[in-house]
Formats: structure tokens, C-alpha cells, sequence
């Protein structure tokens, strides 16, 4: 929901040429908490590790409304990214205990597919409130929907089996504690690819503006839409034929979707960059976090997801940093910022051949 608007906020406070902190604090302190998130996953439970994350989004919903200042709104997006921290590893690793091996990119994929519908409805949603209401309206519902989650996810039944009573000295994540090494291929991959998605997240909305595109949730709504249709699928394919097979599909979508945004000048050519783009994410997403589980140990599984979010965090916090900062306000900065995406985007498909060959030797 706020995603989109959220670049108007800040600029209404004074605080537009800090757009990229947007995003970057946002996943800092998600990177930051994803050891944590994972190591609490393993030893507490899934399902309060999901809990936390939700009620840090409903909290910091609601007090977006009280920031009337830039530092203070940067300060909350830095808080806010404890939500992300927690949440999706916590579901992941619940998934991953539900499922066999033969139905994990399946599972994954109608997990990534749940989360694509409410990404579908939540940024045009969230600029039609902006629109007929205003911010604080936007604000009321995105904490009201966190509380929603919040009792949803109550009810729901643990998947550890082996859980242990917090300890403080779970606070203290040791070094071979804070990533899976496992998992270094899917988080590498992942990494090269959502440095696009950070970039579209800091950019977007400037090149909607730039060309007349009112609704600036209209792009992530048909992105969204895109990814919808092929998630499920993706991982059901990926099941059958290799995860890396399906991921050079994947990253290859997103490498062309990044040369049509640099050269989008229309709404038609901007909402045909945002289609393809989606189909990429929506293949990449439940794919990587498959491989993922696949490559992990069964009691690690909660770190292994860690470890991957965390790459996915360096990525998007990495890519909107770096677009904002060379953006600096300049709509022709556009071009140069979407096709270096574009180029990493190559790297990991580049990287994926590469394991594909050494594997049919």
C-alpha cells in the first residue's frame, strides 16, 4: 500500500533528495535482523518469529502518522524493516516443514502467489487512498492490516518440533550462526536480481510521474498481476525440470524488463517493462527459496531462509541506495541506471549456465 506513495511523503516533508533511504534503511534493518529471525526460527517456533514481524508492521503503520519530520520518518523506515525480517523467514520455514521434497517449489510458489495478490490490490489501493483521502488514511490501513495478519496467523498450529524456551542468550548470534553457507548459490543468484527490484522500488514512481502516469500503483499492480500467473507454475516446473534450468528463464525476463524501462517514454512501453518484469520475479522468487530448502539441512532450515532473505535485502537496500544516489533528482540519469541492472542481471545467467554445464559433464 504505501510503497508508491511513500516518495510524495517524504518530499512533502522536504526530505525528497533522501528518497533512496526509502527502501535502504527499510532492508538494512531487515538485514540486520535476519540472523536473529533465523536462529529464533530454529530454536522457538516458526509462528512466533512470524507474529513478531507482523506486529512491527501494524505498530509502525500506525505511527507513520506522527512523522512530521524527515528524520523522523527515516528513523521509522528504519524500524519498520524488522517486519520483513521477521515474517517471511518465519513463513518459509514453516512452508518448507509442511512439504516434501517432490512439492516444494509448488509450495513456494503458492506461498510467493499469496503474497503477489495482496501486492497486486495493496499499491493501487494505497494511491487511491493517498488520492481521495490523504496520507493518514493510508497510514490507518496499513496498520489496521497488520493487526488483521496478527490474529490470522494466532491460530495457526507450530511446525517445530524440538522448540525451546527463549533464552537472552539467543540474542547473541555467533559467526557460524549468522549465515548458511549452504545456500550460497540461491542467495547469490537472488542477490544479482532484486538489485532491479530495488531499483524500480526507488524509480518507479518519478518515471510515472515524468510521463503522466497519475496512479503510480498502476505499475506495481500490473507487476504484481504478472507474477501472479506464473508463480504457482514456476515452482511446479522447477520441481520437474531443475531450479537452475527455470532461473535462467527467469533472469533473463528480468534482464529484457530492465532494457524497456530504460527506454520506457510512454505509459503503453512503461506498463509492457512492469508485465515482463513480473513474469521474471514471479518465476525467480518461489524458484530461489525452493533451491534453497533443497540445498539446506532439515534443522537449519530457519537460518537457510535467513540466509537467503538477507541476500535478497543486501540486493533491493543495495539497488535503491545506488539508483537514488545516481538518480540525484535527474530524469535523464534513467537510461544508465536500468540497463546497469540489466548488466547483473547477465552476471547470474551467466553463473547459472555455468553450474548447468559443469553439472551435465
Amino acid at each position: 500500500m504505501m510503497i508508491p506513495e511513500l516518495p510524495g511523503y517524504l518530499k512533502s516533508m522536504g526530505g525528497e533528495k533522501y528518497v533512496g533511504g526509502i527502501i535502504f534503511l527499510f532492508t538494512i534493518t531487515a538485514l540486520i535482523s535476519r540472523p536473529f529471525s533465523g536462529k529464533w526460527a530454529d530454536n522457538i517456533g516458526r509462528v512466533p518469529v512470524i507474529v513478531i514481524g507482523a506486529l512491527v508492521s501494524a505498530l509502525c503503520g500506525f505511527l507513520y502518522i506522527f512523522t512530521s519530520t524527515v528524520f523522523l520518518f527515516l528513523t521509522l523506515r528504519l524500524v519498520h524493516g524488522f517486519s520483513t525480517g521477521f515474517t517471511p523467514t518465519g513463513t518459509s520455514a514453516y512452508v518448507a516443514d509442511l512439504v516434501s521434497h517432490k512439492n516444494r517449489g509448488a509450495a513456494m510458489g503458492l506461498l510467493s502467489l499469496a503474497g503477489s495478490i495482496g501486492m497486486a490490490v495493496g499499491p493501487a489501493f494505497g494511491s487511491w487512498l493517498v488520492l481521495d483521502y490523504g496520507y493518514d488514511t493510508l497510514f490507518m490501513w496499513s496498520g489496521l492490516s497488520g493487526l488483521a495478519a496478527v490474529a490470522w496467523m494466532l491460530g495457526m498450529r507450530e511446525t517445530l518440533q524440538e522448540r525451546k524456551k527463549f533464552q537472552l542468550s539467543m540474542f547473541r548470534v555467533r559467526t557460524k550462526e549468522f549465515y548458511e553457507p549452504q545456500v550460497f548459490a540461491p542467495a547469490f543468484v537472488l542477490f544479482l536480481a532484486v538489485l532491479s527490484f530495488g531499483t524500480i522500488l526507488t524509480l518507479i514512481p518519478y518515471r510515472a510521474e515524468a510521463i503522466g502516469l497519475e496512479n503510480k500503483g498502476t505499475f506495481f499492480t500490473v507487476f504484481t498481476v504478472a507474477s501472479v500467473f506464473v508463480r504457482f507454475s514456476a515452482g511446479t516446473i522447477s520441481d520437474r525440470i531443475g531450479r537452475e534450468k527455470v532461473l535462467v528463464v527467469s533472469t533473463s525476463l528480468v534482464a529484457i524488463a530492465m532494457v524497456v524501462l530504460a527506454f520506457a517514454n510512454s505509459i503503453p512501453l512503461l506498463l509492457v517493462g512492469s508485465f515482463i518484469f513480473g513474469l521474471g520475479s514471479g518465476i525467480n522468487s518461489p524458484t530461489v527459496m525452493a533451491w534453497a530448502v533443497d540445498l539446506s539441512v532439515d534443522k537449519f532450515i530457519g537460518r537457510a531462509m535467513a540466509t537467503v532473505y538477507m541476500a535478497l535485502e543486501l540486493g533491493i537496500g543495495g539497488g535503491a541506495l545506488i539508483s537514488g544516489w545516481i538518480f540525484g533528482l535527474n530524469i535523464n540519469n534513467f537510461p544508465a541506471i536500468f540497463l546497469g541492472c540489466s548488466f547483473f542481471c547477465l552476471i547470474a545467467l551467466a553463473y547459472l549456465i555455468r553450474r548447468i554445464a559443469l553439472q551435465s559433464r
